[in-house]
């Protein structure tokens, strides 16, 4: 973003340091809740006198062509897939070694770009400890949101999808989700009861940003009740959702969990050092590694949720149209030049 708008700029290409890579990037990965979202904010909101670009992206996949001192995990010529602050929407990009991953032999590019969410769906289903044959929902098919339900599925929980957008929910049931309904339209308890054949959630992820309120009421009246007449169950908040902290709420698990595992945002871990896998068996990168093994393995499918894909020529008028139309798309997937 600069001054106002959506463009392309050059700028210097990052020094590669200790514990880094240079990634010759191939593809990269806008979702419309985190970025296009606050793209069209800032278009409509910002201060013609701000001139200073604004750079945006955390999800990209490419090629590795420089490796700084320090560096174990990667030679040039891997692939590998890339997230973080350093994961940007640019042709070469320099992130820290423990946040890229190879990818495995069949997997494509575009379907890589999606590890940083991916991880982040993978986090979220460890944290909230479902398991198989439980009852789970996930209000909110954003790219984030299906990548939960997937998970979820791929470790045989049961979900139901609740979404406003019809698109969504098309997308949802094509690659197979268990059920879905539409918020706004459709009784969503109602419809979720049915679900768990009167059995209640045992879990749910609020994975949408903004105000909640409505829907975290409607989430806690589908929950376990206990004998004494509260609701039971684990309600993960993966997104940017606020809501009043419901009263009267005693027997409910409610859990922040926008992460993709241990080590992110822990300086040396990023660039090399490790914890014992004995002790901390699930980091961001063994996450990271597991999401491209199913990727590659074709039970992870991330393909579904790509809507449209755009040449870096054409970003500046593509994007800018694509956010006007936020309800048309899903996974945005930005090419490089060769």
């Amino acid at each position: 973003m600069h001054e106002g708008r959506i463009t392309l700029i050059d700028s210097p290409v990052p020094e590669v340091e200790a514990g880094t890579v240079r990634v010759r990037v191939r593809t990269s990965l806008f979702s419309p809740g985190t970025e296009f979202g606050g793209w069209h904010r800032l278009e409509n909101t910002a201060d013609p006198g701000d001139t200073a670009p604004r750079p945006f992206g955390y999800a990209n996949a490419g090629v590795v062509e420089a490796v700084g001192a320090g560096v174990t995990r990667f030679c040039n010529g891997d692939r590998v897939a890339c997230m973080g602050p350093g994961a940007l929407h640019t042709n070469l990009a320099v992130v820290p070694q423990n946040l890229c991953v190879a990818l495995p032999d069949g997997v494509a590019f575009g379907d890589a770009a999606y590890g940083h969410l991916a991880a982040t769906a993978m986090h979220v289903h460890r944290r909230s400890q479902a398991s198989l044959g439980e009852f789970s929902a996930v209000a909110g098919l954003g790219v984030l949101g299906q990548l939960c339900a997937m998970v979820h599925q791929m470790a045989g929980v049961r979900v139901i999808g609740w979404d406003p957008i019809p698109q969504r929910l098309a997308v949802a049931t094509r690659w197979g989700i268990d059920a879905v309904a539409q918020s706004g339209r459709d009784d969503v308890v109602a419809a979720t009861e049915r679900f768990t054949q009167g059995q209640g959630l045992d879990t749910a992820a609020l994975a949408f940003g903004g105000q909640a309120d409505a829907a975290v009421r409607d989430l806690i009246a589908c929950f376990k009740t206990a004998p004494d007449g509260h609701p039971m169950g684990r309600l993960m908040i993966p997104g940017g959702a606020h809501f009043a902290f419901p009263g009267g709420v005693t027997n409910l698990d409610i859990c922040r969990v926008g992460r993709t595992g241990f080590g992110y945002h822990d300086e040396a871990w990023e660039r090399g050092a490790d914890y014992p896998p004995t002790v901390m068996r699930w980091t961001t990168q063994t996450n990271l590694d597991l999401c491209m093994r199913l990727i590659a393995d074709n039970r992870f499918p991330v393909k579904a949720l790509t809507t449209h894909t755009v040449c870096l020529e054409d970003a500046e008028q593509r994007i800018a149209a694509l956010v006007q139309n936020p309800d048309e798309m899903l996974g945005v997937v930005l090419t490089m030049p060769a």
